[in-house]
This record gives C-alpha cells, structure tokens and sequence, in this order.
C-alpha cells in the first residue's frame, strides 16, 4: 500500500514557505485564462490516470493471485470462516 504523500514546501522570499497546494494556486492566479483550459485537462488527465493504474494493478492481482485462491484446497481452509 501506498504510503501517505506529504505536504512539500518551497522557501519563497526568504523565511516564506508554501506548501504544494499554494503554490499551485499561486501559480494558476499567474496563468493566462486561454492556458486554464489546458491545467484543467492536464488535472482531469492525471486523476483518470491515477484511477486506471489501480484499476490496471487490480486485474493483474486477481488473475495471478486466482491461481492459488480458487482451489479445492483454499475453499476447504476457508470454509470455516464463512457465516
């Protein structure tokens, strides 16, 4: 399991620090109004990604880990547990 991300800061100006999310904010207040468009795609791009990896490393799992799961074996060491 992935471990929790944490919060990065940049040193601005001296003793001004911001963490990722300002920054991006501050940045975004910069941009351009025909560029938004654009960082918006790239933000919608970059979660459906994150969501098709581990849709991607799910199946992968399933099927190599199906191997030694659906036997007659594992059914009978499980099927104390089940209500």
């Amino acid at each position: 399991m992935r471990s929790k991300e944490r919060t990065k800061y940049f040193r601005m100006n001296g003793d001004t620090v911001m963490s990722t999310k300002e920054e991006l904010i501050r940045e975004i207040e910069k941009t351009p109004t025909p560029l938004l468009s654009e960082v918006l795609d790239f933000i919608h791009f970059l979660r459906a990604k994150a969501i098709q990896d581990k849709m991607d490393i799910a199946v992968m799992s399933e099927s190599s880990l199906g191997e030694d799961w659906l036997n007659p074996e594992e059914d009978e060491g499980w099927k104390n547990l089940k209500s």
